[in-house]
């Protein structure tokens, strides 16, 4: 049985009765199972059923149960950038520029997934952040964009600090909604005023449509239902419209009227909100892979939002909240990872055309 509290609808009979003690208004009595009884000595006709354990049913997950993603990570070691472009095993890597116009260097043969994911059977299987923008998105987060921390620290790792990428362009320190403190109560180490950027890995052989759907680390979910076996045997084109990753950055801003609370779902598609959209096929992210190491994890369809938007702590706390009720633990993507600096125009792959 489910912890229920039962209280009289009237509280205007209870705060008239004056010189009682609350003792004698209420009487408290707690079953074994845990449910709550409050009793008036006026009972009214209607009642308040109210869950008692609602301080935490926003972050408690579904009942126990093995997960079939469990471990199902295919291992693919970085590689030097250089020597994998001559053996023609490099397909493009991210984030690149996806400024409109922009085109890489890299050839490639192959094509990123031009529609929304879903139509192609892809399903979201994570959603994790970093600190600033991976992307260069010339004028929207860019050298010029500034946050809580400087234009000086803002590309190179401090001490004990995740290295951090672009910045968008709205903050200002003399406004409120920029600086003025959030309580986190889901997410960790988060900013007001500080630009993240959101990623939402797409694949067709996740979990999709069931409780296992979210996993972390990401790879567990894109891997769930494909072995090494069956990975060798597809095309550079088959994995690109399999697995992909949309993302969108945002400013975090300490104001109410910029909250949405679906934000594990996938990015915003909302008027200017995920109407500007960078198509290309890349690589796997991450400060483990620069302009010298490269990510074997590609080529992968990417499609990034070009501008910046500002939305709501909240709704990121809301976003760890719902995290923390997946069946998976989550809790390594409660806080935002550092960014792999921008690639060079020599790794970004030419299918920029397509934009």
């Amino acid at each position: 049985m489910s912890s229920k509290l039962i209280a009289p609808l009237s509280v205007a009979t209870v705060v008239s009765v004056v010189g009682m003690t609350i003792a004698a208004i209420v009487g408290v009595t707690r079953n074994n199972g845990g449910t709550v009884m409050m009793e008036s000595n006026n009972p009214s006709p209607q009642n308040i059923i109210i869950n008692a354990a609602a301080t935490d049913m926003a972050t408690r997950g579904p009942p126990k149960a093995t997960n079939p993603c469990d471990g199902a990570k295919i291992q693919l070691d970085n590689v030097q950038c250089a020597a994998a472009a001559i053996n023609g095993q490099l397909n493009g890597q991210s984030g690149a520029n996806v400024t409109k116009g922009y085109v890489g260097d890299l050839d490639v043969d192959v094509e990123p997934i031009a529609e929304p994911y879903y139509k192609k059977g892809l399903c979201p299987v994570n959603v994790h952040w970093h600190e600033g923008a991976e992307h260069l998105s010339v004028g929207e987060y860019d050298e010029m964009g500034t946050g809580p921390t400087g234009k000086e620290e803002a590309h190179r790792a401090l001490a004990g600090e995740v290295r951090e990428g672009f910045q968008c362009r709205y903050y200002d320190e003399n406004e409120d909604m920029f600086t003025k403190p959030y309580e986190w109560k889901h997410c960790v180490g988060m900013k007001v005023g500080q630009t993240y950027e959101v990623h939402w890995p797409h694949s067709a052989a996740g979990a999709c449509g069931t409780t296992n759907q979210y996993q972390t680390p990401f790879y567990d979910g894109v891997f769930c239902n494909l072995d090494m076996e069956t990975l060798v045997t597809l095309t550079p084109q088959q994995i690109a419209s399999a697995v992909g990753v949309q993302a969108q950055i945002f400013t975090i801003v300490n104001d109410e009227s910029y909250y949405y609370p679906n934000l594990m779902r996938g990015m915003i598609v909302d008027g200017e909100k995920g109407s500007d959209i960078a198509y290309y096929t890349g690589s796997t992210t991450g400060t483990s892979r620069d302009n010298t190491i490269c990510s074997q994890y590609s080529p992968i369809t990417w499609q990034v939002d070009r501008k910046c938007h500002m939305v709501s702590a909240s709704s990121f706390d809301k976003m760890c909240a719902d995290m923390k009720a997946q069946r998976d633990d989550m809790s390594d993507d409660l806080y935002a990872h550092g960014s792999r600096e921008l690639v060079a125009d020599e790794w970004a792959a030419d299918n920029g055309k397509l934009l």
